[in-house]
C-alpha cells in the first residue's frame, strides 16, 4: 500500500490503513521524537498523541509533500506543545513556591522550631499507612515506584495515600503552618515530578 493509497484510504476511516501507519512509520518518528525531546517517555507520549491527532484529523488531512515529512513535522509540533505547557506549569510553580518560600522566612526561628514540632505532631497521628507511605517519600526520598516495590502496593495506593496524608494535614493546620508543611514537603513532590517529566 503506498503512501498516497494510504492516505486516501485513512480518510476514508480505513483502520487498517491506520495500523499499517502506525507500524510503518512509527520507529522513525520514535527515533526523531526521541532526538528533539531527549526524553524517552516525553517522545513516546509525542507519537502517541501524533498517531491519535492523525486518525482524529484524517478526513482533513492536506499534504503537500511526503506523507513521511508531514508526520516529522506533526513530531515537531507536538514537541513544542508539550514543551511550552510544561514550561509554563513550572513557571507557575516557581512562582507558587517563591511565594510560600516568602511567608516561612516571616517566622523567627523560635517560632519555625515550634511550627515543625507542631507539623510533625500532627504527622504521627496519620493512620499507620499513610504515615508510612506519606514519611518514606517526604522524609526518605523515595520515588512513588520504589515505596510500591518495597511495601508490595500499587502505585496508585502509594498515590492514595500521598494524597491523604496531604489532606488531612491541610486540614488540622492553619494557614501558616500549611505553607511550611508544602516548603518542607511538597516542593520535593514537585522537584520529583519535573526531574522525570524534563
Amino acid at each position: 500500500m503506498g503512501p498516497s493509497f494510504l492516505i486516501q484510504e485513512l480518510k476514508n476511516g480505513s483502520e487498517e490503513a491506520f495500523i499499517l501507519l502506525v507500524e510503518k512509520y512509527s520507529k522513525s518518528l520514535f527515533a526523531y521524537a526521541l532526538s528533539i525531546s531527549d526524553d524517552w517517555e516525553m517522545a513516546q507520549d509525542i507519537v502517541q498523541n501524533v498517531f491519535m491527532r492523525t486518525w482524529e484529523k484524517r478526513k482533513k488531512i492536506n499534504i503537500s509533500s511526503s506523507l513521511h515529512n508531514y508526520l516529522l513535522k506533526s513530531v515537531q509540533n507536538e514537541f513544542m506543545n508539550i514543551y511550552k505547557k510544561r514550561r509554563s506549569t513550572m513557571d507557575l510553580e516557581q512562582k507558587y513556591f517563591e511565594s510560600l518560600e516568602k511567608a516561612v522566612r516571616s517566622y523567627d526561628e523560635k517560632t519555625l522550631k515550634s511550627a515543625l514540632i507542631r507539623i510533625n505532631e500532627e504527622i504521627q497521628k496519620l493512620p499507620p499507612k499513610c504515615k508510612q507511605v506519606f514519611l518514606l517519600s517526604r522524609k526518605e526520598g523515595l520515588t512513588n515506584i520504589e515505596i510500591s516495590n518495597y511495601l508490595q502496593v500499587s502505585i496508585k495506593t502509594v498515590e492514595a495515600h500521598i494524597s491523604k496524608a496531604f489532606t488531612i494535614l491541610r486540614k488540622n493546620l492553619d494557614g501558616k503552618l500549611t505553607s511550611i508543611l508544602f516548603i518542607l514537603f511538597e516542593t520535593h513532590l514537585q522537584s520529583q515530578k519535573f526531574s522525570l517529566n524534563k
